[in-house]
């Protein structure tokens, strides 16, 4: 039988990489998308992969989490994986941030991945088996300017991965997180090309990292019987 992923916010970027990764290695995927993807776009994956998934829903709802959770139990009768991608960031310097944009953020990046962890971590506590990745960052490792909310969600959403992996231990559940760097998606296409510049004389291997790149990490979080609780930086040396 094969092993079942669910992956949030799937629709582009690092979870779409991480989507079609575990699908090319055979698993049946499970793409949670906040919008339905356009028909074109789904009909070309589906012909590609036919272990693609989609489920429609909006994470930080603790009802649709849980709701999304039980219909890939019921589908496909268990849930051997879940990562955690789904997130949102709205800069703004701490002075001028408004409190809605800091909660804003904090509901969709870190009481998301509440959520989800929390309805599949039942089931995967009855399977006595599973694996957990959160996408954090090393924004919330070390900050950045403008990026209060984000970097309050990512820094809670490495304690969740820590206290997760103490509890979900005891039943053979791994949790752990990757936190990625400068990553080739939509969020740093809007950089300026001097932002752009400057972030590149950062970094010791003098390039962004692809998303496909992340999700070869986030395969092997998954697989990696003995890890756990761990946060795997992916930041081409950013950080040292």
């Amino acid at each position: 039988m094969k092993k079942v992923v669910l992956i949030t916010g799937a629709a582009k970027g690092i979870g779409l990489a991480t989507a079609t990764f575990f699908a090319e290695r055979d698993w049946q995927v499970v793409m949670n998308v906040h919008h339905p993807l356009a028909t074109a776009t789904w009909e070309d994956l589906k012909a590609r992969w036919p272990n693609l998934h989609q489920v429609v829903g909006d994470v930080s709802d603790a009802t649709t989490a849980q709701m999304l959770v039980k219909q890939v139990q019921a589908d496909f009768g268990q849930v051997d994986a879940l990562v955690n991608n789904a997130g949102m960031t709205r800069d703004q310097l701490l002075m001028r941030m408004s409190v809605a944009d800091f909660e804003a953020v904090l509901q969709t990046n870190l009481v998301g991945t509440f959520n989800m962890t929390q309805a599949a971590l039942k089931i995967m506590q009855r399977q006595r088996v599973g694996a957990i990745v959160n996408v954090a960052s090393v924004v919330g490792l070390h900050g950045n300017i403008g990026q209060a909310n984000y970097a309050a969600s990512k820094a809670g959403i490495i304690g969740l991965t820590k206290t997760t992996a103490l509890e979900g231990a005891r039943r053979q559940v791994r949790c752990n997180a990757i936190a990625p760097g400068m990553i080739t998606t939509a969020m740093t296409a809007k950089m300026t090309p001097a932002a752009t510049a400057t972030a590149l004389a950062q970094i010791p291997l003098a390039r962004f990292g692809e998303p496909n790149e992340v999700a070869q990490a986030i395969y092997f979080l998954v697989t990696q019987p003995y890890l756990t609780g761990q946060v795997l930086t992916l930041d081409g040396g950013l950080t040292i």
